[in-house]
């Protein structure tokens, strides 16, 4: 029994051995190939190159079958399995370097992402918008609202009980400077925003209900709390102070509300798809989506940390507040455009 198990341990080995010989210059080659695109990228290819890339694939898929129905040994199994998954990634895989993508991504990707979803767009400004004038309402009508929203802030001079003296003050500082403590402030704004966009955005696979209600509750702060301003005369100056940071801040809350909601749409919506199938569809725009939330609320930072610290005119704050906003709208909606997207 045992020489007959050498017996055909010694067959097959010569069999791989026959095989290996007829064939291990076209491996070698491919393998010298995908090493070569491996380390340069394919661009580094000529055109014979790039030719016998193509030839010698598929040669090796078609030996790697042969291999394993004529039961060669387990080592030239597993270095041609390996080889060919090595250069179908090369020949099928997407090109290109980390910077090259992020590129893609911000040149054509996140614009063309957001001219197709109009609809989610709509409605997280939308919450944002009925948020604020629900707000504002609210304060008008009784001013006791604002100690319901804001409770904090009851004590401090940013509430009907403050002075406008206090008020004013509150909204402009002379004695601001460049030290660490604007650059942690910055830091803190950052990730409190974050935490709020990433809650918008991930409660939108919940029918896009809980993202919308989110997204008004924080309208309905903004709004009560420019109305305790407007309250003192100080309208114009508080939107000033607002606009800074507040047009890309509140505008990448809405998007992140966007995007959550692209998810809830999947879930409600899914057309002649599966749900899974439609989430999955709608989640890579809602993916570019948080990205660009994500973009918005890193400057909105700094401008909140740094810029709206320091310039302390309100006609200059409108200028740079909305100057941004007309940034993102020259970028979402007027560049970006070709056939077929890129990201």
């Amino acid at each position: 029994m045992s020489d007959t198990n050498l017996s055909a341990s010694g067959a097959s080995t010569l069999r791989s051995a026959r095989f290996r010989a007829e064939r291990e210059g076209d491996w070698k080659r491919l393998e010298g190939l995908v090493r070569k695109v491996e380390s340069s990228g394919v661009r580094s290819l000529s055109y014979h190159d790039a030719r016998d890339l193509a030839a010698t694939y598929r040669q090796t898929v078609s030996s790697l079958s042969v291999a394993r129905e004529i039961s060669l040994d387990r080592s030239l199994l597993d270095y041609l399995d390996n080889l060919s998954a090595r250069a179908y990634l090369v020949v099928y895989a997407p090109q290109g370097s980390v910077r090259g993508l992020a590129a893609q991504l911000l040149l054509y990707g996140i614009p063309q992402t957001v001219r197709r979803c109009a609809m989610p767009l709509l409605i997280g400004f939308g919450a944002m918008l009925l948020g604020g004038l629900l707000g504002y309402a609210l304060f008008e009508q009784d001013t006791s609202w604002y100690e319901f929203l804001h409770p904090g802030e009851m004590s401090g001079d940013r509430s009907p009980l403050a002075t406008r003296e206090q008020m004013l003050s509150s909204l402009y500082d002379p004695n601001v400077s460049f030290t660490d403590q604007l650059s942690a402030f910055a830091s803190f704004l950052f990730s409190n925003n974050a935490r709020v966009a990433l809650m918008v955005f991930s409660l939108g696979v919940l029918c896009a209900v809980p993202n919308f209600v989110l997204t008004l509750y924080n309208g309905v702060l903004l709004g009560s709390f420019y109305a305790v301003f407007a309250d003192k005369g100080l309208g114009y100056d508080v939107f000033g102070w607002l606009s800074i940071h507040g047009v890309t801040e509140i505008s990448a809350i809405c998007v992140a509300c966007a995007g959550g909601a692209q998810l809830g749409l999947a879930v409600l919506m899914p057309g002649s798809l599966t749900r899974r199938d439609a989430l999955r569809y709608r989640g890579r725009d809602a993916t570019k989506l948080a990205i660009l939330a994500v973009i918005m609320l890193v400057v909105a930072a700094v401008l909140e940390g740094f810029f709206r610290q320091l310039v302390q005119s309100a006609e200059t704050r409108l200028l740079i507040g909305w100057g941004f906003g007309a940034f993102w709208v020259y970028w979402l909606f007027f560049t970006g455009h070709q056939a077929e997207e890129g990201a």
